[in-house]
């Protein structure tokens, strides 16, 4: 649990009022709430009802230590107000816990209530999802649930939900649970068990079997309660079999039915609240993009309606009532304004382009002051729009940007389902970091009796990479890779020997003039099970470390492919199982046995089994599996990836989330983790489909996981992973005793993924059983990847610097350019077709079949030069752009500096013959860090400047105003006349 900080005067405090307080060090005491300001965009929010305050770090927190900040805070009218430059955050004192009534903050022009807090009176409905949530996803795919979903799985120990009840009288009541238990993941149909806690007292409780997965039934146990507040809990304690789905429950008295009338928080006036968080007999669905929050109300009929209970509404007035909605062909198959009604008051909403295309609509509502229902009703004809958001005297709207998924595995292209992260058009984000374990080893445990929020207040306004400085200052910056591991990655899911790497793939590569810096290693590799096995196949590797030496001899790196679980039958199972202590368990897939990584016994033995497998690094490739972990706070990704950051220095792994909680691939995120994955994690995205739609998709998913989780090292399969043309490939394989070919992509498509790869943080050739490797393709297209291969090769000293950057401030390395122009509407609306290495470079690359294409270029202000054609265009405009398949549109900004190594080479090497690229026409500057130091460039006036390395051998390549270039070769000189 976390330690308490406890003294006589917070004793005392308890029973005392106790006035708001500054302390020396950014806090801010209000009885039993506490607020640590650390940054002019950044407040720590925290209540204790017992006051006792969190002083340790959490695996997602690592570091609280910043700058010290000018603020000041005072209380006015019952309120504690804190205002920094940047924000500022208004509490009632005494008013309890955190909630939409009585929390708010101000950045910019919006006024938002970051806490939502439900708390469930006797005789409503707790939706599950809307409680707090440990190891467990939302899922929908059964029907017969109320609300937007049911939390799914209980498969794991400590997986649970938690919610707050309201009991209105002492006395006796009924906990009733409304669940399905069909046929679970262990293949199993029977009667099941959880534990129910209440206020910290546990009991088990059987839910017996139901018919199948989308049959719903009742179970209930009865409890003696105090009136006020308790905390009810459902988890799977190591007892427990679990495996089931819970939709809902509630607090029953005596005699009462199951409610139907879910728990809410208020809408607070003044602010825009998700619809899907009101009162709604309509449906609540997420399948069209462009929504804010979590999903939206769907296509609302004849007799349903939605109500949000407003608070805090000053004084009586006519005010303001903001809907954003969407209103395509409804299901009557008219396309046409529909109305509403708002407090019966109606209300037209003009038709918009389809379901995915959202509007506003505004109309003035005569509200009382204090807190009053807003219902919003059909007539009888039906209203046939999707709402998503009311706004309440506000316009501002609470949208992603950007956003991140567990991984890419089966796309093909369109809107992938993205879950929100940081950053968010009006400016502010809550990490909500309460359950998350303590990082010093102990696991959090809920304090069982009195309420505890422990949330970050992000307020950045339009300062985006303040947002994101925050939050790498907070959880620390995105990982540094090695400087090799941005360089060329191949990569193919098809059987190879030791003899294959080293006698056909290298030379082919050296033969080519491709680079190649890592040889991963695909799960063939394994003797005995090829996906579950723990030792080399001698017959192909018969000298592992012999081929690891190798491969160091010849610049290279190599991963290996590992999935979490072990065959009964491997040589290593028994000595595992011995090392677990017997607690090895038989997962999903046939014969095999997982892994709970929150036993030390048995991650001791997981562990254990790579040391007979020389490697630079791992990839832990989950899938199908079954392997997790029981620890409180911390998701399975998170931990597991740590502790093989130690292996190798870096986690090669899918993040977000984790497969216990989800189907294949697991593509959600886990309630608590994202934030901390970073430090560890190359993220591998997943099995993409090898799509032009997939290739398309790519360009604005790498930014938009970026800026939501401050990730910055994300592999993309270039490529994609799964075959869709059925061409027939240059190599042949056995399956089943069969021969079969490789299949490839067409030219023009491969031409353009490569192209892609070269300016994504991770260039990892991949692919099932397909062609990815220059030679295999037409002349054309071999020359375009080896060109564009060994461009990317040339950029690794400019990439390098740019993850260094990430490390430390948080901005990756692929950004959107809204990030560097965040007032500017282009910005926004260009994300999925072009993107910024960098502040100097834009790319926008091509994503249409043929020998040329073409795209359409947004370029941000100043000027903008072509990296290949020299064609020069002005800022704030736009222009379509062509290319065949030796150039793609990649253009320098003016005042730009783009430093890369002067010649091509074979891999990954310290060289001290770079080419410095400057753009002519204004002033510019940038810091080249390598790990021996740092060389500050600077151009100003005509002349380059550089300092830090007296003996590199330079040359400048002047990129003038009239689309014309120069070489300069300056050799060791500082100081470089660039006229």
């Amino acid at each position: 649990m976390r330690a308490k900080v406890m003294s006589l005067l917070t004793v005392l405090s308890l029973v005392l009022p106790v006035p708001a307080t500054a302390q020396p060090t950014g806090v801010v005491e209000s009885g039993q709430a506490r607020f640590q300001i650390l940054s002019p965009t950044l407040m720590r929010t925290e209540y204790a009802a017992d006051r006792g305050f969190e002083q340790a770090l959490t695996y997602n927190v690592v570091n609280r230590t910043f700058p010290r900040t000018a603020y000041s805070s005072r209380v006015q009218d019952g309120w504690l107000v804190i205002t920094t430059s940047a924000m500022t955050l208004r509490y009632r004192v005494g008013s309890g816990p955190f909630r939409a009534d009585n929390l708010e903050v101000k950045v910019g022009g919006t006024t938002a209530s970051p806490w939502r807090r439900v708390v469930c009176a006797t005789g409503q409905l707790c939706e599950a999802e809307d409680q707090q949530r440990e190891g467990m996803l939302v899922a929908a795919e059964h029907p017969g649930h109320t609300g937007a979903g049911f939390v799914a799985g209980f498969s794991y120990a400590n997986n649970g939900i938690t919610a707050t009840v309201n009991a209105l009288d002492a006395g006796r009541h009924r906990v009733v649970l409304r669940y399905a238990n069909g046929v679970g993941g262990d293949g199993k149909h029977e009667n099941r068990t959880l534990s129910l806690g209440v206020d910290g007292r546990a009991r088990q409780i059987t839910l017996p079997a139901t018919a199948g997965w989308g049959d719903w039934t009742l179970v209930e146990t009865e409890v003696d309660l105090t009136a006020g507040e308790h905390r009810v809990s459902l988890s799977k304690s190591p007892a427990d079999t679990g495996n089931v789905n819970v939709d809902s429950l509630a607090l029953i008295a005596p005699g009462q039915a199951y409610p139907a009338v879910r728990a809410i928080d208020d809408c607070r006036f003044g602010t825009t609240c998700e619809a899907e968080n009101a009162v709604t007999t309509g449906v609540l669905a997420d399948e069209h993009a462009g929504y804010a929050g979590t999903g939206f109300v769907a296509e609302l009929k004849g007799g349903t309606s939605l109500t949000q209970r407003v608070s805090s509404v000053p004084a009586a007035g006519t005010f303001a009532v903001n809907l954003r909605y969407a209103n395509g062909v409804g299901g009557d198959g008219k396309h046409e304004p529909r109305t509403v009604l708002i407090n019966g008051q109606a209300v037209t909403l003009p038709t918009t382009a389809g379901w995915t295309t959202w509007s506003t609509a505004a109309t003035r509502i005569p509200l009382p002051a204090g807190t009053s229902d807003l219902k919003i009703t059909c007539p009888d004809a039906g209203c046939h729009v999707n709402l998503d958001t009311i706004g309440v005297n506000s316009t501002q709207q609470h949208l992603a940007l950007g956003g991140y998924r567990r991984s890419l595995d089966g796309y093909a292209g369109g809107d992938p389902r993205l879950y929100p992260g940081l950053l968010h058009r009006d400016g502010w984000y809550l990490l909500d970091d309460t359950n998350t374990a303590l990082y010093n080893g102990s696991t959090a445990t809920p304090r069982a009796r009195n309420a505890y929020q422990d949330g970050y207040v992000f307020g950045y306004g339009q300062d985006l990479k303040a947002g994101l400085g925050d939050l790498a200052a907070l959880t620390g910056g995105p990982k540094l890779l090695p400087r090799w591991a941005y360089g060329v990655w191949y990569s193919e899911y098809i059987d190879r020997t030791a003899a294959d790497y080293r006698d056909r793939i290298l030379p082919a590569f050296r033969q080519h003039g491709v680079p190649l810096d890592v040889l991963v290693v695909d799960t063939d590799f394994k003797a005995r099970n090829t996906w579950n096995g723990w030792q080399f196949d001698r017959a192909k590797f018969p000298d592992p470390q012999g081929f690891l030496d190798w491969a160091h001899g010849e610049g290279l790196h190599s991963t290996l492919n590992i999935h979490p679980s072990i065959q009964g039958s491997d040589p290593d199972f028994a000595q595992a199982q011995s090392i677990a202590k017997g607690k090895l368990v038989k997962g999903s897939c046939a014969d095999c046995y997982v892994f709970d990584w929150g036993d030390p016994d048995q991650l001791r033995a997981y562990l254990e089994l790579h040391k007979s497998m020389p490697t630079d690094f791992w990839w832990l490739d989950w899938c199908c599996d079954g392997s997790g972990s029981s620890l409180r706070g911390v998701t399975p990704d998170s931990w597991i990836n740590e502790q093989y950051a130690k292996l190798g220095g870096f986690a090669f792994s899918r993040g977000f989330g984790s497969l216990q909680a989800g189907g294949y691939s697991g593509s959600g995120p886990l309630q608590t983790g994202p934030w901390a994955e970073k430090r560890n994690t190359l993220h591998f995205t997943g099995d993409t489909s090898s799509t032009w739609g997939a290739l398309k998709g790519t360009i604005g998913y790498t930014s938009a996981e970026a800026v939501s989780t401050g990730m910055s090292a994300i592999s993309h399969d270039i490529g994609g992973h799964n075959d869709t043309t059925g061409l027939r490939g240059s190599e042949t394989y056995v399956d089943n005793g069969q021969v079969r070919y490789t299949t490839k992509l067409p030219d023009d498509l491969y031409t353009r993924w490569v192209q892609l790869g070269a300016f994504q943080p991770i260039t990892r050739l991949h692919s099932n059983h397909s062609d990815r490797l220059p030679w295999q393709y037409g002349p054309a297209a071999q020359a375009s990847a080896a060109k564009f291969l060994n461009l990317r090769e040339r950029l690794v000293p400019y990439l390098y610097t740019l993850a260094e950057q990430a490390n430390r401030t948080g901005v990756p390395v692929v950004r959107p350019a809204y990030l560097d122009y965040p007032g500017v509407a282009e910005a926004y609306s260009t994300v999925d077709s072009q993107f910024l290495v960098g502040p100097d470079v834009l790319v926008a690359p091509i994503t249409t079949p043929g020998e040329v294409g073409s795209t359409r270029v947004w370029f941000p202000p100043g000027q903008w030069t072509d990296y290949f054609t020299g064609r020069v265009y002005q800022g704030n405009t736009w222009a379509t752009v062509s290319a065949g398949w030796d150039t793609m549109p990649v253009f320098l900004r003016s005042g730009g500096i783009l430093v890369e190594r002067t010649q091509d080479v074979a891999h990954d090497v310290l060289t001290d013959a770079l080419t410095v690229h400057v753009t002519a026409g204004a002033r510019g500057s940038f810091t080249l860090y390598e790990d021996r130091g740092r060389t500050r460039i600077t151009q100003n006036g005509g002349v380059l400047v550089v300092r830090g390395s007296s003996t590199r051998d330079w040359t400048v390549v002047v990129h003038e105003a009239d689309g014309t270039s120069r070489t300069i070769r300056a050799g060791q000189r500082v100081v470089i006349n660039l006229r």
